[in-house]
């Protein structure tokens, strides 16, 4: 039953973007109101909530002390992580992570990683033998559609509030912290679906429903772009590809104003 009424549904998207329109009345590339919550746990060293129309993701920054690796012993690191979980869609599952849950945090981390905001040097307490590791990960608690641009908007939102411990004689001091952590950037994840042959910016998820194609682009502050990622087996032309990066330059600055 379920099968049939997505169909139905595809099909009207299908039929109202061949007419330029959208379900939800929005331009092909207008994203939808942006609300973020920030400080929303006392236990994580950092965290916000973040509303993308019905799509809601909460993202905890924890932060513990690790031995920097060894072809970097000047640096700390982070590690990126987004659950999917089954209160937030009937199609997720509690378990191992799936293949969708992998890439959403690969596409996540690497939008912040490749960006430099963070300068892995300022998490280094001692060369070699001790330093930060910042562990960033988000939960979908709603899933109404582009669960990447809403993943990486509250992991930055998080990231933004994050202070870092105080550490005395190799270990961490309890409610006490060193500093705020330094962001040199704000990236923001720009994610576009191809439906027919329509780009739309941040697709609900009906309209991920009938996309044959998905490309999501991390946008610097200086519109430079740090990461970019293709999904699904369909494709996308230069041009098109060209003009999504002009729109995800011009959402991201609004986006950018919020955090």
């Amino acid at each position: 039953m379920m099968t049939e009424l997505w169909d139905l549904r595809v099909d009207k998207i299908v039929a109202d973007l061949k007419e330029g329109k959208r379900s939800d009345g929005r331009k092909v590339d207008e994203m939808r109101k942006v609300e973020i919550t920030p400080e929303i746990s006392k236990n994580a060293e950092g965290s916000a909530r973040v509303k993308l129309g019905n799509t809601d993701v909460i993202a905890g920054v924890k932060v513990v002390l690790g031995t920097p690796y060894p072809d970097s012993p000047d640096e700390g690191s982070i590690s990126v992580g987004v659950e999917l979980l089954p209160l937030a869609s009937p199609e997720f599952e509690f378990g191992p992570p799936s293949w969708d849950s992998i890439e959403l945090s690969r596409v996540v981390d690497r939008g912040i990683r490749e960006s430099k905001t963070i300068d892995f040097k300022d998490l280094c307490i001692t060369e070699g033998e001790l330093c930060y590791v910042v562990y960033i990960d988000a939960y979908a608690i709603n899933h109404d559609g582009n669960l990447f641009d809403a993943s990486e908007i509250a992991a930055m939102a998080a990231l933004s509030q994050t202070k870092l411990p105080k550490v005395e004689d190799g270990a961490i001091v309890k409610g006490e912290y060193a500093k705020k952590l330094n962001l040199k950037y704000k990236p923001i994840l720009n994610t576009f679906a191809k439906i027919g042959n329509v780009i739309v910016a941040d697709p609900t998820l009906s309209e991920e429903k009938a996309m044959a194609a998905r490309f999501s682009v991390a946008v610097m502050d200086d519109d430079n772009i740090s990461a970019m990622q293709k999904g699904l087996g369909g494709s996308f032309t230069v041009e098109e590809i060209d003009k999504a990066i002009d729109v995800a330059v011009k959402n991201s600055k609004q986006i950018r104003k919020l955090l």
